[in-house]
């Protein structure tokens, strides 16, 4: 199967102004793009801003590995930064065969492209692109991070709000980073930007049309369907590596404000999820949100001397229990969530639409927490055709999740079939969550969770066992 669509891929050399930095994107030295992101305050004379501005234009082109014969950066790269890019394109490029091709129904590719899914070859799944740099250069930084400093990749979900109510109640320094796409995503986020922009000082927004740079490469992609921007799915046409980017874009803010941590609103995967297809390593979409991920880019920022941590306080609790802790919890900041694929303009607010696979997800949480999704904008409707809309699609749960939020909402009089599962509500140690990603210092947040989970628990010779000292162990976190 011949997925090839672009001879090269050429990205120029990144243009740094004052607040901004942009570049060509050159496609088969025929169709560009001009990428940019614009900040809100001086950027030009942060420390290593040169190779910040060639990271975060390369960090988009992970997505395309797969479809391209040679992808040349017109810059120097050093050799950690050429492996950063070889080694999480490789992971995206199998990740997207799976997902995009083989896994899932995907409305966005023409049928002849679909591979024979009883007949898979694994050389399909890697990356075919050779990754060729303008030059080589030795880069190290050489500044002085804060450990109780936090930036929060922050939106209108649960996962940021809940970090951020946590850390700002544990006495960090929080900043929140909002990321604006130019397109409808920054519906989701803005009453929460509105929010943070008035009363967290720290509080910052880049703006970019990295969102258009994805339509564009799909635009000329020769499997994609030419009216590829009418067609309306739950998810993204191709791209996987999204939260990279995000990243990126951020840290030249990390960099110039000192900060020892950045945050993802990563939360819990089941460990058990099978992690072949037919002999493909893969992360079912979400690889940038996985323990792995944290990893390697920690090891990344070790290897050029950037002392900042990434990782995700919220991972060792289910989105039922995310959603639990925000909404009784931090109510204020409850009411800012928008988490849903189609958000819309509504006398002067945000509101979700109440039907998609995110908003069925968040629904049902807020239910089965004793919760009014109305204080969130859904509609009496949005509750009562809950068990209808369900019925026709596929909920992003886990499946344990999925089976024991549909067992409390039976409980409550909804006709949907589930089942319990105790370890859904508690606090889950194992490699899907790993503790020592969550710095000593940022620990006492378990005390936190003690209130709104039923125990702690790891997993051991295929079951969830409960961890009964875990909390004892904390005490002295409490100081």
């Amino acid at each position: 199967m011949d997925l090839i669509t672009f001879s090269e891929i050429k990205i120029n050399k990144p243009v740094i102004e004052k607040n901004k930095i942009s570049t060509d994107i050159i496609l088969n030295n025929k169709e560009s793009f001009k990428l940019k992101f614009t900040y809100q305050e001086n950027i030009e004379d942060i420390p290593g801003i040169e190779n910040l501005a060639n990271m975060l234009v390369s960090s988009p082109i992970i997505n395309y590995g797969l479809f391209t014969e040679k992808i040349y950066f017109d810059f120097p790269l050093s050799k950690e930064d050429i492996e950063y890019i070889k080694h999480n394109m490789d992971i995206i490029s199998a990740d997207i065969y799976v997902n995009r091709f083989l896994r899932v129904n995907n409305p966005y590719i023409i049928e002849k492209y679909l591979p024979n899914k009883d007949h898979v070859n694994i050389e399909d799944s890697k990356t075919k692109a050779k990754i060729e740099v303008e030059s080589i250069e030795d880069f190290k930084f050489d500044i002085k991070t804060d450990e109780k400093k936090v930036a929060i990749l922050s939106s209108g979900g649960k996962e940021s709000l809940l970090t951020y109510g946590l850390l700002n109640e544990m006495g960090f320094e929080t900043h929140p980073m909002f990321f604006n796409e130019s397109g409808g995503h920054w519906k989701t986020a803005l009453p929460s930007y509105r929010y943070f922009s008035k009363n967290v000082k720290n509080t910052s927004k880049v703006w970019s049309n990295l969102d258009r740079f994805y339509l564009f490469m799909l635009d000329n992609m020769k499997f994609i369907k030419k009216n590829h921007r009418r067609i309306w799915s739950d998810n993204y046409p191709i791209r996987l590596f999204i939260f990279g980017p995000y990243i990126f874009t951020f840290l030249p803010l990390a960099i110039k404000r000192g900060i020892g941590n950045i945050l993802l609103g990563s939360e819990y995967d089941d460990v058990r999820a099978e992690k072949y297809y037919q002999g493909i390593r893969h992360y079912y979409g979400i690889y940038d949100q996985s323990a792995d991920f944290d990893y390697y880019n920690n090891g990344y920022f070790k290897s050029k001397n950037l002392n900042i941590k990434q990782w995700s306080i919220v991972r060792p609790i289910t989105g039922l229990v995310v959603e639990r802790i925000l909404m009784k919890r931090y109510n204020n900041l409850y009411k800012l969530q928008r988490s849903c694929h189609s958000c819309h303009y509504e006398n002067n607010d945000v509101y979700p639409c109440g039907k998609c696979s995110k908003c069925l997800g968040i629904i049902s949480f807020i239910l089965a927490n004793d919760g009014d999704p109305r204080d969130i904008n859904y509609k009496d409707e949005h509750i009562e055709n809950l068990e209808n809309n369900i019925s026709k699609t596929i909920l992003k749960l886990d499946q344990d999740e999925k089976e024991h939020v549909f067992y409390i909402l039976s409980k409550k009089g909804f006709k949907l079939e589930g089942k319990e599962h105790d370890h859904v509500e508690k606090i889950h140690i194992d490699e899907s969550s790993p503790l020592d990603l969550i710095p000593e210092n940022f620990r006492k947040v378990f005390l936190i969770y003690k209130d709104y989970v039923k125990g702690v628990v790891k997993y051991e010779n295929g079951d969830f066992v409960d961890v009964n000292d875990f909390f004892d162990k904390l005490i002295q976190l409490k100081q």
